[in-house]
């Protein structure tokens, strides 16, 4: 999940909990701060107030939302964090914002380009639009992921494992 190359998505103000402000947070990510941290929303940095709730389904207060009315007017905006305040990525891992654009090839044959990565289940996948029209899902799992280049913008996907050697 990003916004931008210099601010990560980490959630989505979801409907109100309680009548003090607080709200659910919607497509939670792991690195959602606690209490203290800032996030932006709507432009404008704030505090979290108060965090509670469960890493899969948090509840969020804010600085200047102290009303069910003022957590109702957030519903739906994005919650974001500067990515100079979250923890390195590991190796393998890559932010959303540099996966998507990248070109799909499945050996030298150009599948499509990635237009975003969909939290699934089971596994993360990279949603392909298709040169050839229409959409290709590709976990990112090893077997289907055969290299990630960010800098050269490409990703080599494994033909046989998604079921794309027919289109050879």
């Amino acid at each position: 999940m990003a916004a931008s190359p210099d601010r990560l998505e980490v959630g989505r103000v979801g409907r109100p909990h309680g009548l003090d402000g607080s709200f659910y947070v919607t497509r939670p990510n792991s690195r959602l701060p606690g209490e203290g941290a800032e996030v932006f929303i709507g432009g404008q940095s704030r505090a979290i107030t108060r965090r509670a709730g469960t890493e899969a389904r948090p509840i969020l207060r804010l600085q200047d939302s102290d009303s069910r009315e003022a957590a109702e007017a957030l519903r739906g905006q994005p919650l974001l964090v500067d990515l100079a305040e979250v923890s390195p990525l590991g190796e393998d891992e890559y932010w959303a914002h540099d996966l998507e654009g990248c070109l799909v090839r499945a050996g030298e044959r150009r599948v499509g380009t990635v237009a975003g990565l969909l939290a699934l289940p089971s596994c993360e996948a990279l949603q392909v639009l298709r040169d050839d029209g229409g959409e290709l899902l590709v976990p990112m799992v090893g077997d289907a992921i055969v290299r990630i280049d960010v800098p050269g913008r490409e990703i080599l996907v494994s033909a046989s494992f998604l079921g794309l050697a027919e289109d050879a």
